[in-house]
């Protein structure tokens, strides 16, 4: 199979300067303010966009270090799979939010619920539509007993370069 490449559609704002600190989900992350800066060859894709409450960022863990097969969650004590966990070093280190969206000033998106680092490369945004997403009777694996710690956990650092 050939390699796979993207090229960022623009850049995520928030108060984390680095990951360290920063909620691990953005039901952790409640009221916490940022942006993003859409370039601009790409704000004609925003039409339509503010009719949403909620918009679904995609992105490029690009401070994450070297990628493992198996790690530590931040919730956890147990090694548990990558792909059993949500953490940031993982094969293709993308990471995927759902924010509330507040409103769009030409190519900027003021949004809520931000658990991203300041600077992150944005690869693409989606609408996020409770019909499509929510599934209901979701089981959760290892995180339902753990879940209950998401309120106040942070990254601790341990996924950095």
């Amino acid at each position: 199979m050939n390699e796979i490449k993207y090229k960022p559609i623009g850049v995520i704002h928030s108060p984390f300067k680095e990951p360290k600190g920063t909620p691990i989900q953005p039901s952790g992350a409640k009221g916490i303010s940022g942006t993003v800066e859409v370039f601009p060859k790409y704000a004609e894709g925003l039409k339509d966009v503010e009719g949403f409450s909620h918009i679904v960022l995609i992105y490029h863990f690009h401070l994450s270090g070297r990628s493992s097969l198996t790690a530590k969650p931040y919730m956890d004590s147990k090694e548990r799979g990558v792909f059993a966990m949500r953490g940031p070093s993982r094969p293709n280190p993308i990471g995927i939010s759902i924010v509330r969206l507040i409103e769009i000033e030409g190519n900027i998106i003021h949004i809520q619920d931000v658990d991203i680092v300041d600077g992150t490369p944005l690869l693409d945004i989606k609408p996020y539509v409770p019909e499509f997403d929510i599934r209901e009777g979701g089981k959760k694996g290892w995180l339902e007993k753990k879940v209950h710690k998401l309120p106040g956990s942070k990254d601790d650092g341990r996924f950095t370069k």
